[in-house]
C-alpha cells in the first residue's frame, strides 16, 4: 500500500486506477531525486510497457491527455478563452468512448478535462468514468455544479478526481468569476472534503492577484477545506481580444515561483506552478512527450494554451492523431531552451511559435478570436524579454547535481528524437 501525508495526515493511496493515485503520482513526479525515480513512477510494468509501445510506434505516447468534452459553460469569466466560444462545440460520447479506449491501449494513464465546464457533460463524465476502469479521469471545473448526488457518485466511482478553480478569497474570486461564485465554490469543497474525496484546487494567477494565491494564509485555507494539492496557471493573452493588463509581469512570476517553493518545502504540499516548473518536468511537456490537448470541436493541440493544429480527432485514430506533422515538428524542436526555467515556445520563446505556426497546414483554433503565431507573439514579445535575464539568474542559483540530471532526462526525452526513451 502507498502513503502521502496530506495536512498532516497519513493517507492511504489505493491501486491504480484510484484518483488519489493520481496525486500521489504528481507528488512522485514533481520530487523526484533521481533518473530512476523518475522514469518508474508508473511503476515498472507499465514503465517497461510505455517504452515498448513508443518504440513499435515509433511516435511519443503521452501519459496524461487532456481533452474538452464541450465548450459550453456556465459562467463567463474575464480572461477566459472559453468565453469567447462564439460555437458551442461537443465532442460526443461515442466518440469521447472510442477515444479514450484507443489511447488506454497505448498506454495514456490519465484523462484530464477541461472546456469550457465538464460538468455540463456530467452525466456522460460519469457514465464514461464507469466504463473506462483502467484509466484514472480528472477535470478542472468551476465547482458550480458539484452538488450532493453527484459527490456521492464520486465516492461510488472512485476514479474520478476534480480541480476546482479559484482565484483567491471571495473579492478575487468573484472579480473574475461573477458575484456569488466564491460561496459556491466553498460550498463544493466542503462536500468534497466531508467524504474524503482528495481534490486539488486550480488557481489563474494574474497582475491583481498573484500575492494573495501565493500567500500563506490563502494555501493554509485551501487546506483546511480539504485539497490535497494545486495547480497554479499563470494568466496568457489568448485571443485577439485578450486583456494584457492581467499578464504578470517578470518579478512578479518570480515572487510566485519564491513563495509557492517556500510554502512546499515547509509543508510538504505540492503546488504545480505551470509556468515556473519547466526544472523540474524536464521542458515543454506538450504535444505527445507527456501531454497533449483536445478541444472540443476535436482539434488535436500540443496543449490546452496553443491553440493550432492541422489535425481533427473526429476523422482520425488516436495513435493517427499523434502522428500530426505539426506535433512531430513541435516535438523535434525540443527543448527550446537549455534553461528549463524558459520553456514555453509561446510565453518564454515566442519566436519559436512564429516559426512553428507558420506551416500553411497549421491554423489557429481559438473558435471566435483566431490569431495567428506573429500576432500572440506581439503580446508576449516583451513578457519573454524581461523574464529572461530573472530566469537565468534563478537558474544560476541552482544546485549542480540538478542541473546534471535535467541533462540527462533532456538527452532521453527529447534529444532531437520523434519519440521518448531513445
Amino acid at each position: 500500500m502507498k502513503y502521502l501525508t496530506i495536512n498532516g495526515e497519513r493517507k492511504a493511496i489505493p491501486p491504480f486506477p484510484h484518483h488519489k493515485e493520481y496525486v500521489y503520482r504528481c507528488y512522485q513526479f514533481f520530487r523526484a531525486k533521481n533518473l530512476y525515480t523518475f522514469l518508474t513512477i508508473p511503476g515498472h510494468y507499465r514503465f517497461v510497457r510505455e517504452v515498448w509501445m513508443q518504440k513499435k510506434h515509433k511516435i511519443a505516447i503521452p501519459r496524461d491527455l487532456l481533452i474538452d468534452p464541450t465548450s459550453d459553460c456556465n459562467l463567463k469569466c474575464k480572461g477566459c478563452w472559453a468565453a469567447d466560444y462564439e460555437k458551442h462545440s461537443n465532442i460526443s460520447y461515442e466518440k469521447l468512448d472510442t477515444i479514450f479506449t484507443e489511447a488506454a491501449k497505448l498506454g495514456v494513464m490519465d484523462i484530464l478535462m477541461s472546456g469550457g465546464e465538464p460538468l455540463m457533460r456530467k452525466d456522460d463524465i460519469v457514465s464514461l468514468a464507469a466504463k473506462h476502469r483502467n484509466l484514472t479521469f480528472s477535470m478542472f471545473t468551476n465547482g458550480t455544479l458539484v452538488d450532493e448526488a453527484f459527490a456521492d457518485k464520486l465516492v461510488e466511482l472512485g476514479n474520478l478526481n476534480l480541480f476546482i478553480s479559484i482565484e483567491g478569497f471571495r473579492d478575487d474570486t468573484d472579480f473574475r468569476r461573477g458575484k456569488g461564485t466564491y460561496d459556491q465554490v466553498i460550498k463544493a469543497m466542503d462536500l468534497l472534503k466531508a467524504r474524503d474525496i482528495g481534490f486539488g484546487f486550480s488557481v489563474c494567477y494574474h497582475s491583481k492577484n498573484y500575492e494573495v494565491i501565493c500567500s500563506d494564509e490563502f494555501i493554509s485555507f485551501m487546506r483546511e477545506k480539504g485539497a490535497w494539492f494545486a495547480w497554479l496557471f499563470n494568466y496568457l493573452p489568448i485571443g485577439s481580444d485578450a486583456d494584457t493588463s492581467l499578464c504578470c509581469t517578470a518579478e512578479q512570476r518570480a515572487y510566485v515561483m519564491k513563495k509557492t517553493d517556500e510554502y512546499y518545502k515547509k509543508h510538504n504540499f505540492l503546488l504545480i506552478d505551470f509556468a515556473n516548473s519547466g526544472h523540474k518536468s524536464i521542458g515543454c511537456v506538450a504535444a505527445g512527450n507527456d501531454f497533449l490537448h483536445i478541444n472540443a470541436n476535436g482539434d488535436v493541440e500540443p496543449c490546452a494554451f496553443c491553440h493550432y493544429s492541422d489535425t481533427n480527432i473526429n476523422d482520425k485514430t488516436f495513435l493517427e492523431a499523434l502522428h500530426s506533422p505539426f506535433l512531430e515538428r513541435f516535438r523535434n524542436k525540443k527543448p527550446f531552451s537549455q534553461n528549463f526555467l524558459t520553456p514555453c515556445p509561446m510565453m518564454d520563446l515566442p519566436e519559436e511559435i512564429v516559426k512553428l505556426t507558420s506551416d500553411s497546414t497549421v491554423r489557429s483554433t481559438h473558435l471566435n478570436n483566431p490569431e495567428s503565431g506573429e500576432e500572440l507573439a506581439q503580446k508576449t514579445r516583451d513578457l519573454a524579454k524581461n523574464w529572461q535575464p530573472v530566469a537565468e539568474k534563478i537558474y544560476e542559483g541552482l544546485p549542480k547535481a540538478e542541473k546534471r540530471r535535467f541533462g540527462i532526462l533532456n538527452w532521453l526525452l527529447h534529444a532531437g528524437d520523434k519519440f521518448k526513451y531513445r
